[in-house]
């Protein structure tokens, strides 16, 4: 890129230079171009969204808790999902989105409007035939993918992977496989209508997944079980035919709620300008881009879903460790969807429009604002996870087969994990601003040099901390929290690298800015942290039995008490990236 001193008019900052949006995030009519839009205002309008749709997943995960608990059909299910998902987080989330927005972007500045819709309907088409067939390989090999999956890495003879346990996983595997196609062509569909200045409808599309998946997948379960099964705390023993068949009902529900995340946004992929052809060249010049982008885009992108995989392997050998990990990753999640996806979604057409524009000085300022602004709601969230996971597990998941060792078990991992979270999210910001640089390989060759780091990482921590806090019920010790430890370390690491390289490929990243923001939240971020914790240790020596509506107090009154003092805090330290927030929320309630 050039460098084009073009700065904003004086005294104007992106937000203020913002235009109104409708209610289901597309652009009003007299706002300027989707491009002049704020990446804030975008940002917040995929965070609502991303919101209910974690909600929702959390609402299912909650029902797995209850009626599966954290053992063999959950294990089971989670094994037999881990390969669909990984190569949906490669294909779909990540690389694909990244890779077609920056070509797509390109082909409608430089090109034509005609040219950029017949770019779309190819890669669709190529997509889906390249998807197919992998899905129908995944199919015929499940069971070689389950026995990698669950190897014995603990070397104790006492701990294997169940064959009754892989035999389930696969059988799941293999009916959840087509999930990869479904929502590869739905990501797709998100990077049109993002290209396009809409938001709101794409970033639903993963609350249809969720809603489609606990209605049907309940249905199914019910159905296939004959209506009802046994439900025992025991992680070992081998549940009865009818268990099992309701594991394969939700897994059912898991396929019938891909294809609602791609159904909904049919009609405003039409309303947009798309029309489907049956047009198929793997030769055509943009597909070929798309593809050299996508390629080191996978790696890049999917490093971290590696890692998870690896962590599955590497737990498969404590019983209930991979629900653990699971559930804490879960929650984790919460945060990095509502504010790194959000934020790096919204951010992709702005840096890709800057990028093909040469527009240095905005693409460096757009980048950093929008690192500050992840580390301001990330840091805080990790902090909560922390200090508070105790009472938020135990409000969400403490019920029927999953009880209060599970809920401290999986606290622990979520400790761990949350450790790594402001790193997990600003990744999901600096590995697409490569991508609209055209430079996939940087992300590529720093995610494969992490992956490389974190499979030792990963079974040494796992080691070292099988050895601590042993006990009758924990013979494994705290064994799972070292193998999500490792992945928040190697996280970390990796968006440390990034930065390093962007510094470099851009000349630099307001990186004083970064720090000095970051000095802020942490300590706001501090301060919060103690009030939590404070205020709940209060609580749980006051409170005796542990009832819903006390688990209730436990995790909502900290948390309440805890954002206050951290508003408060953020006043004092006068952190801009909050004040620009509130003034833009205010700006909109004026209006």
């Amino acid at each position: 890129m050039n460098k084009i001193e073009e700065e904003l008019p004086e005294g104007e900052t992106p937000e203020e230079l913002a235009e109104p949006v409708d209610e289901d995030g597309t652009i009003a009519a007299e706002a300027k171009p989707p491009e002049q839009r704020s990446v804030a205002r975008s940002a917040g309008i995929v965070s609502i969204a991303v919101m209910f749709s974690r909600v929702l997943g959390l609402v299912r995960e909650t029902i797995f808790a209850k009626y599966f608990g954290a053992g063999f059909l959950y294990d089971a299910f989670i094994v037999g999902f881990r390969i669909p998902n990984l190569l949906r987080d490669l294909f779909a989330e990540g690389a694909l989105s990244a890779a077609f927005v920056k070509v797509f972007t390109d082909y409608q500045l430089k090109n034509s409007e005609k040219e950029a819709w017949r770019l779309a309907s190819l890669v669709f088409n190529c997509l889906a035939v390249v998807l197919g067939v992998i899905t129908v390989l995944g199919i015929l090999l499940s069971p070689l993918f389950v026995k990698l999956i669950t190897y014995n890495y603990l070397g104790d003879p006492n701990h294997y992977y169940p064959p009754e346990k892989a035999a389930l996983a696969t059988t799941l595997m293999q009916i959840m496989f087509p999930f990869i196609l479904l929502v590869a062509l739905a990501a797709l569909a998100m990077g049109v209508l993002n290209t396009k200045g809409r938001f709101g409808i794409p970033a639903s599309a993963s609350t249809a997944f969720n809603i489609a998946s606990i209605i049907f997948g309940l249905i199914f379960a019910f159905w296939l079980s004959g209506g009802v099964w046994e439900r025992s705390t025991d992680k070992i023993a081998v549940p009865s035919d009818a268990a099992q068949w309701a594991m394969i009902g939700m897994s059912i529900g898991t396929i019938i709620g891909g294809a609602a995340q791609l159904l909904i946004q049919l009609p405003s992929l039409h309303k947009v300008g798309f029309r489907f052809s049956l047009n198929l060249n793997f030769r055509d010049e943009g597909v070929r881009r798309v593809m050299r982008l996508m390629g080191p885009a996978i790696i890049g992108t999917g490093a971290i879903q590696v890692k998870v995989l690896v962590d599955t392997v590497v737990a498969s050998g404590i019983d209930g460790g991979a629900s653990w990990l699971s559930y804490a990753f879960r929650l984790m999640q919460f945060p990095i969807g509502v504010f790194g996806v959000a934020i790096g979604t919204a951010a992709i057409p702005t840096l890709s429009r800057l990028a093909s524009e040469e527009n240095t000085v905005k693409f460096r300022n757009t980048l950093a604002d929008a690192i500050k602004l992840v580390f301001l709601l990330a840091i805080p969230s990790a902090c909560g996870l922390v200090v508070l996971g105790d009472p938020i597990i135990s409000l969400i998941y403490q019920r029927g087969e999953f009880d209060a060792f599970d809920t401290n078990m999986t606290a622990w991992a979520l400790a761990a994990y949350s450790i790594g979270l402001a790193g997990y999210a600003a990744i999901k910001v600096l590995s697409p601003a490569f991508y609209a640089l055209d430079d996939a390989k940087t992300p590529m060759y720093i995610s494969l040099a992490s992956i490389l780091v974190h499979v030792p990482a990963s079974f040494g921590l796992m080691q070292l901390l099988s050895t601590v806090g042993v006990s009758p019920e924990r013979p494994n010790g705290y064994g799972h929290a070292g193998v999500a430890l490792a992945t928040s370390v190697v996280a970390t690491v990796n968006f440390i690298a990034l930065v390093v390289f962007m510094r470099r490929r851009i000349n630099r990243i307001n990186g004083r800015e970064i720090v000095a923001a970051l000095v802020k939240i942490i300590l706001a971020s501090a301060a919060m942290s103690a009030a939590a914790y404070g205020s709940y240790y209060v609580l749980t020596n006051y409170f005796g039995e542990k009832g819903f509506s006390v688990r209730l107090a436990e995790a909502f009154i900290p948390i309440g008490i805890a954002g206050i003092v951290f508003l408060i805090a953020s006043k004092i330290l006068r952190i801009g990236e909050l004040e620009k927030i509130f003034g833009m929320i205010s700006r909109k309630l004026g209006r």
